[in-house]
């Protein structure tokens, strides 16, 4: 689906970013805000563009602490290709393509509210390179998301003025700006800024709001994936449901937990394994239960996955509707508006602050960090015996001690829930001066967003191994529980991950199992077989 997306700076979406950095979709301006673009910039060049204009604030002035600094207007076109040199300053590796192509997006998109004051060729120039695929080389470090993510920012500018040194990607392959521009049909291949371009282009927090617009759509596939690694440790554990039953969770009010209860009794509707009647069998290596008692409930990482997850849940919520205002954010600085006089007044403010980003992805990375904390809980009692209900020690084949088992890949879960945990830090609550002070207070959001992005990174590793060992769980007890059915989703998973784990009755490759389980779950593969068979989940 590449139907062009038309920005109108109110109704970008999430989804529509996503479309537009991973699917191709192009863009284009409403009509409304291209006549309001135009009709705000020739009133700059009729009113503003002489040397008796009043001190504006990147427009006639430098910038940051050299804001008392006068600029005349025949220095000013160089004043423009100045700030683009000396805030390339980025380092590091290059942010993803598809990140970049959303960053551009959402840039034009800031503009079409026609408070920045910049000409209408510069935008018309940025959805071109959109369009036509000219994807800048924009290094991920460098922001601290204060001016919003100037160096970032610089970079793109670098490569639509047609700089030399800069480079862009242009079908796959890296090269230099003019090059990729002149592959791609756009002209000229140099392109001159004038008074205000640049600080509208460079001044907002479109790096830190694509980062982070990519980041939810990702951790709420993640969530939802969760809850399928959690009903199907259900079933190889075979688990009691009436913690899932609505009564318990509608008077908690918390709708997370609502839907997320609701998600794993659509994933295990009518199953067998968890009855009353599958739990009466004994496994052979359940030692703690010689005779059959009423279970009563399991554990808190399986009788509380609604309760945890959905929280989590509530947060990704949050998260959502704050990164949602910021796709349809004028963030530059300063900004014009038109006073009930009908003239311009240009407005000093500090809506580039990215503090807004960066309290969303902090709470994003620990919502998922949990999610993997409570994974790695299930996929442990899994291995034990104890906590299992008599699953084979470590879910070794016969015999064990011969056979090993996946106490060390359990371990591996471990270790990288671990490492998330660490990257929990909150970035919004550090800070550091920059530019002589005159940024004082910043947000970190940049770090905030990449954090973020290594823990969703780190997730599908998790739940992959969750989804294996419980899928391993249920191989091994299939000459005794086999009778009893799994629910209608986690039927659909077990026979997914079936088709691509190589289970044997004995120890094998691990990488042979964990490989396909992890891109399965990076992929989301399990979790869209299941969808297909009952339906979206909430």
């Amino acid at each position: 689906m590449n139907k062009d997306i038309t920005l109108d700076g109110e109704t970008l979406s999430i989804e529509d970013v996503v479309r537009i950095a991973r699917e191709g979709a192009k863009v284009a301006i409403a009509p409304v805000c291209r006549d309001e673009i135009v009709r705000v910039r020739n009133y700059i060049d009729e009113h503003w563009l002489n040397d008796d204009a009043p001190t504006v604030y990147g427009f006639n002035t430098g910038v940051g602490k050299l804001k008392d600094f006068k600029i005349s207007q025949e220095d000013n076109d160089r004043f423009q290709l100045n700030i683009v040199l000396s805030h390339c300053s980025g380092i590091g590796e290059p942010a993803p393509e598809d990140v970049v192509r959303a960053m551009l997006a959402i840039r034009v998109n800031a503009f079409c509210q026609g408070a920045s004051g910049l000409r209408i060729e510069v935008v018309d120039r940025l959805i071109e390179m959109l369009n036509k695929g000219v994807h800048p080389v924009v290094p991920l470090q460098g922001s601290v998301g204060a001016s919003g993510d100037l160096a970032p920012l610089a970079h793109v500018v670098s490569v639509l003025v047609g700089y030399e040194a800069a480079e862009a990607y242009f079908e796959g392959t890296r090269m230099p700006a003019p090059r990729a521009l002149e592959k791609a049909g756009i002209a000229p291949t140099v392109f001159a800024l004038k008074a205000k371009d640049c600080l509208a282009l460079i001044n907002g927090n479109s790096l830190c709001a694509a980062m982070a617009a990519l980041n939810v759509f990702d951790a709420e596939r993640q969530a939802k994936q969760a809850d399928v690694a959690g009903a199907l440790s259900l079933e190889a554990i075979r688990g009691e449901q009436a913690a899932f039953d609505p009564r318990i969770h509608q008077v908690r009010r918390q709708a997370g937990q609502i839907d997320v209860a609701a998600n794993v009794r659509r994933i295990t509707a009518a199953s067998a394994r968890t009855t009353e009647a599958a739990r009466e069998v004994r496994l052979p290596d359940d030692r703690l239960h010689p005779t059959y008692t009423v279970r009563v409930q399991d554990q808190y990482s399986f009788r509380c996955m609604a309760q945890v997850h959905g929280s989590c849940r509530d947060n990704l919520a949050y998260a959502r509707k704050i990164i949602g205002n910021e796709l349809n954010a004028a963030t530059d600085n300063p900004l014009v508006f038109w006073n009930p006089q009908g003239k311009l007044e240009f407005l000093s403010g500090g809506n580039f602050h990215c503090e807004p980003i960066a309290f969303a992805m902090d709470i994003v990375s620990m919502s998922l960090a949990e999610i993997g904390s409570i994974s790695e809980r299930r996929l442990f009692a899994l291995c034990d015996s104890t906590l299992s209900y008599g699953l084979p020690p470590n879910l070794a084949g016969q015999p064990a001690g011969l056979n090993s088992g996946y106490a060390v890949i359990s371990c591996s879960a471990a270790a990288i829930a671990s490492e998330n945990k660490g990257l929990c830090f909150p970035a919004s609550v550090d800070t550091i001066p920059t530019k002589s002070n005159q940024e004082d207070h910043v947000s970190m959001a940049t770090w905030a967003c990449r954090k973020t992005r290594q823990i969703i990174d780190n997730l599908p590793k998790i739940i992959g191994i969750e989804f294996l060992l419980a899928s391993r769980a249920i191989f091994l007890t299939e000459s005794q529980l086999g009778g009893f059915a799994l629910g209608a989703g986690t039927a659909k998973a077990y026979d997914r991950l079936r088709e691509a784990i190589p289970f044997q009755s004995n120890d094998g490759y691990m990488p042979a199992q964990t490989g396909p389980a992890i891109e399965l779950a990076t992929k989301g593969a399990v979790l869209d077989a299941v969808e297909r068979a009952i339906g979206k989940l909430a």
